[in-house]
C-alpha cells in the first residue's frame, strides 16, 4: 500500500509527474543537461517558463494586462514582503 502525506509541503501527485519531473533532472529535452543547469536565458527555459506563466493565468483566470511572478521565500518571505506592504515600503 502506497502511503501518502497529508502534512504540510509537497503534495500527492501521480506517480507520472514524479517520472517526467525525475527524468528532466537528469537530461531535459534530450540536451544531456538537466533543467537546473541548462541557462535561464536559453530558448528551452524560456520556454519553460513561458508555459508556466501561461499555465498559472488560465489557471487563475488573471486578466489581461497583468503580470505574474514566480518568487522564492516561502512563508518567510510573504510574511515579510506582507508587512512590508502595509508599511508603505512597496
Amino acid at each position: 500500500m502506497k502511503k501518502h502525506n497529508f502534512s504540510a509541503g509537497p503534495c500527492i501527485l501521480p506517480q507520472q509527474v514524479f517520472k517526467q519531473a525525475s527524468s528532466s533532472i537528469l537530461n531535459f529535452n534530450n540536451l544531456d543537461l538537466s533543467l537546473i543547469e541548462i541557462s535561464h536565458r536559453s530558448a528551452d527555459f524560456v520556454a519553460v517558463m513561458e508555459e508556466a506563466v501561461q499555465l498559472v493565468k488560465e489557471l487563475l483566470e488573471v486578466p489581461s494586462g497583468y503580470s505574474v511572478l514566480f518568487l522564492q521565500g516561502g512563508a518567510y518571505g510573504i510574511f515579510n514582503g506582507s508587512q512590508q506592504s502595509n508599511e508603505g515600503w512597496w
